[in-house]
């Protein structure tokens, strides 16, 4: 018996993580993403997808992140209805995240039949709403450390990742040898949330590199950056645009503006809060069923702004898109690629009061990505817009370990792996990481292609 794993997504790109592991006449499917960012990724997403979905036994969520979850419930329209293991944690924010997934398909659907454009007769979203609520039915819960058999073969542990709730590293052990799969991986320090804790040792690792040809800069938890930006910004009467995904970094920016604001650091103006979305996930982090995921006194305070105002309509929305004081406003997508930020960015770009701070990793292709190697116009709903805004960007709200910290936990595993797999990184940085653990690990180090199948020691 061999263990076979092909790299269905994140191979050659930084989204769409999906990994199949065959052993022993199962079938089990690693994360589910939806690919993003450029439009040669995007269109990937409605390929038929290379094996039966009706055929696979188990699918593992490392989180609840759109590019290691966001096409689950595509894969459940074709035919997949075997258990979905996760954590609770993932269990309580994928729901959200999906559902509003399917909403935005939606919408693009309908919006594209009444324009007349489609690469579709007649347009029809990837997945539906119904589709949502079929694929959270199959969703099964276990704890971090736990071992649980698998549905087709094989048993599954799933790790602390320390990267968002919930997050984990997903162990499986099938009837030939060991796999590990890193999914996202935090940083030894989280500012909300546990750190992540050493995961078992494995033959085989598979292991992400978002950051994998960088380090971040020194950690900065008082957060120096953002206040200066925010008082210098404030002083010359303009406003503050954070965008901000929805999971975990809006959480870690508002908890960062209570920090500030009560320490008298920051002036005390309005805090608009533009995503529903990071709303109902702010709710999942304040439950008091997660509390253990928490630093220790981190629940009580998380968010502790009294100026802090939410928008939960599209008509609230538009009312701040030119504010007529100083604010600030932290607003999904974290690359400014979809959702309430780019008409926040429509308006104030063009005027050289108002800042952009940049909060994470931008993508190749997202407007995020554009702003920070200095665009001078971005392209938004069909028309150029002059960025004439300052555009800062925070690296201390990354919660994604870099080059260092990834190479630190391949070496810190129990036992050397024979083989090492470098996924979900920009081919520059999957490569610069392969590179380095090639030069410190004896291990056998691969960068696969999309679509690759490989045997496993």
């Amino acid at each position: 018996m061999t263990t076979v794993l092909t790299f269905l997504g994140a191979a050659g790109t930084v989204t769409g993580s999906r990994t199949l592991v065959e052993h022993s006449g199962a079938r089990t499917l690693v994360d589910c993403g939806l690919y993003q960012g450029e439009r040669q990724w995007g269109h990937r997403n409605w390929d038929p997808f290379p094996v039966s979905p009706a055929g696979i036994d188990d699918v593992v969520l490392t989180h609840a992140h759109l590019d290691h979850c966001g096409y689950l419930p595509a894969l459940v329209r074709q035919g997949l209805d075997g258990p979905v293991w996760c954590t609770p944690g993932t269990a309580d924010l994928a729901p959200i995240v999906l559902r509003d997934s399917a909403h935005l398909l939606e919408e693009e659907a309908s919006y594209a039949r009444t324009s007349g454009y489609s690469r579709h007769d007649p347009p029809v979203p990837l997945y539906t709403a119904g589709d949502v609520e079929q694929a959270l039915r199959q969703f099964r819960q276990t704890g971090y450390g736990v071992s649980v058999a698998l549905e087709g073969a094989g048993t599954l542990v799933l790790v602390r990742a320390g990267h968002v709730l919930g997050s984990a590293s997903a162990h499986l052990t099938t009837a030939d040898t060991t796999v590990l799969f890193s999914g996202d991986l935090g940083r030894p320090e989280h500012p909300v949330l546990r750190p992540r804790e050493p995961a078992p040792a494995a033959r085989t690792v598979v292991v992400e590199s978002t950051y994998g040809d960088r380090s971040h800069p020194s950690l900065d938890p008082d957060h120096h950056l953002l206040a200066e930006t925010i008082r210098r910004t404030v002083a010359r009467g303009g406003s503050v645009l954070v965008p901000a995904f929805a999971v975990d970094r809006t959480e870690l920016v508002l908890n960062a503006l209570s920090l500030l604001w009560h320490e008298h650091r920051i002036p005390q103006v309005p805090v608009y809060v533009d995503s529903p979305m990071a709303l109902r996930v702010l709710d999942v982090y304040r439950d008091p069923r997660h509390r253990d995921e928490l630093r220790l006194g981190v629940s009580d305070d998380l968010v502790r702004l009294p100026g802090l105002r939410t928008l939960p309509t599209a008509q609230e929305s538009e009312r701040v898109n030119r504010p007529k004081e100083p604010s600030i406003i932290v607003s999904s997508s974290g690359m400014a690629s979809g959702g309430r930020v780019v008409h926040h960015l429509r308006t104030l770009l063009p005027d050289r009061r108002n800042t952009v701070v940049l909060t994470g990793y931008q993508a190749v292709g997202t407007r995020g990505r554009a702003l920070a190697e200095g665009a001078h116009e971005v392209k938004i709903a069909g028309a150029y817009v002059r960025v004439r805004a300052e555009v800062v960007q925070d690296q201390g709200f990354s919660v994604h370990a870099d080059a260092d910290e990834l190479v630190a936990w391949v070496i810190g595993l129990v036992q050397p792996p024979e083989a090492v797999f470098v996924t979900h990184g920009e081919p520059q940085a999957a490569a610069a990481l392969a590179d380095r653990l090639r030069r410190e690990t004896g291990a056998t180090v691969v960068v696969p292609r999309l679509g690759e199948r490989v045997v496993v020691p």
